[in-house]
């Protein structure tokens, strides 16, 4: 246990206490990617976009905004925006209208 690192999850002075962003390190080169995935979903596809250097907020809003452009559901999962469908190219037209740098990864 010596080498695990710990990390404070409960205060008793202040009760639980939530993760900042600063704790949250993006490790991002400037591309956003995104890709498809099926692994673990019952053989349903996902469109995965991923090296989005935002903090929670932006991503929220933009995962949203992403949303609905595809007219499907999603969700946030660790810095990476789900969104449910092969929506890759759709995505990748929405995100350089805003101005991102986008590959698509993957086969």
């Amino acid at each position: 246990m010596a080498n695990k690192e710990s990390r404070l999850v409960y205060s008793t002075e202040t009760g639980r206490v939530k993760q900042t962003d600063a704790a949250r390190t993006i490790d991002t080169d400037g591309i956003v990617r995104i890709r498809r995935e099926t692994k673990g979903r019952k053989g349903k596809g996902v469109s995965l976009v991923s090296g989005l250097a935002l903090d929670d907020a932006a991503l929220k809003a933009l995962a949203k905004q992403l949303k609905q452009k595809c007219s499907t559901g999603g969700t946030i999962k660790e810095g990476v925006i789900e969104i449910q469908g092969d929506h890759r190219d759709t995505l990748k037209a929405e995100l350089e209208k805003l101005g991102h740098t986008v590959k698509l990864a993957g086969g």
